[in-house]
């Protein structure tokens, strides 16, 4: 087969028995359009909910032990907290940060990222696979080390790993995301939920009276003044703050990193609305806040410096 046609397979594992196949072209092909679109980050009403590509919806699906490792990724997703309950000591899901099941611009989308893993991960200190950024996720942002909301950490064999059928799942849903995607080239969306470095305010410069007094105007509709969040019909953010969030190790109880989510996807329905220091007040407010204790955080950033906004890591 000439060089000209000639199309590489590249087997992405997300799990022992479960492959996707990502199709990348090779020289002097076309490369392959990126898996989107993505839901526009300045969302409306019409769309603050939709989701492009929906695998319980994917009739070409037609693998039915694929078909349902992916879709039960989906639904973990969207619902961790019910559908994935033996991992899940809080009540935030994965969608409360991923927006629109991790399709929209500026919101963590995770559409084409598998093809970036295994990738170094600082926090880590080592090269990580999707699965263990899957299994930090489940440790961290839903709390898995105290699912009874204590901070009793259960026994190492009922914790998450890179096997468990709920991390493979959702690996598989990641994947499936990436279908089409070139494998190794960085989706021009990922890492865009960042405030500039000159825009950075030193962390004990800011005031977290006054990102109190923003998150009562701006957030409280959503996320209710004791920030666990308010119900609206079948839908409700995720808590902020207290037992049932995510806990001190995870990406956002570190202020800078909560700031350029709430910078770029909150409000809900008015994203980008914020300035940038407005959104370093209101995650200074929010990680002022008491949350779960990761256990391991002593395990964290080996042979590196804690970050100056990981402000649960002081002593």
């Amino acid at each position: 087969m000439r060089n000209g046609n000639r199309i590489r397979l590249v087997r992405l594992i997300v799990s022992a028995g479960v492959c996707v196949l990502l199709a990348v072209a090779a020289s002097g092909c076309a490369r392959p359009a990126p898996a989107g679109p993505l839901i526009a980050a300045s969302t409306t009403m019409v769309t603050a909910w939709q989701v492009p590509q929906d695998p319980l919806k994917d009739a070409t699906l037609t693998d039915p032990k694929l078909a349902d490792q992916i879709r039960w990724g989906y639904r973990i997703f969207v619902d961790t907290p019910h559908e994935a309950p033996r991992f899940t000591g809080s009540k935030v899901a994965c969608n409360n940060c991923h927006l629109n099941a991790g399709q929209r611009e500026r919101s963590l989308p995770l559409v084409a990222i598998a093809g970036m893993f295994p990738e170094y991960n600082t926090r880590a200190a080592r090269l990580i696979s999707l699965p263990d950024r899957v299994v930090d996720c489940f440790l961290r942002s839903e709390n898995a080390t105290s699912p009874h909301g204590t901070d009793l950490v259960p026994s190492p064999d009922a914790l998450p790993s890179p096997s468990s059928t709920e991390v493979l799942a959702v690996a598989a849903y990641i994947t499936w995301l990436s279908r089409g995607a070139e494998v190794g080239k960085n989706p021009s969306w990922r890492g865009q939920n960042t405030i500039a470095k000159e825009q950075l305010i030193p962390v004990d410069q800011l005031d977290a009276r006054k990102g109190e007094a923003l998150y009562m105007e701006r957030c409280t509709s959503c996320h209710g003044v004791d920030g666990q969040g308010v119900q609206v019909g079948d839908k409700k953010a995720g808590p902020l703050w207290g037992p049932e969030s995510w806990n001190d190790g995870a990406g956002a109880a570190r202020i800078y990193t909560l700031a350029g989510i709430i910078r770029y996807a909150m409000p809900y329905l008015n994203p980008n609305s914020l300035t940038d220091e407005e959104a370093q007040q209101i995650a200074a407010f929010i990680t002022s806040k008491p949350r779960p204790r990761f256990p391991f955080k002593d395990r964290d950033y080996v042979g590196s410096k804690v970050p100056v906004d990981a402000v649960y890591y002081r002593e």
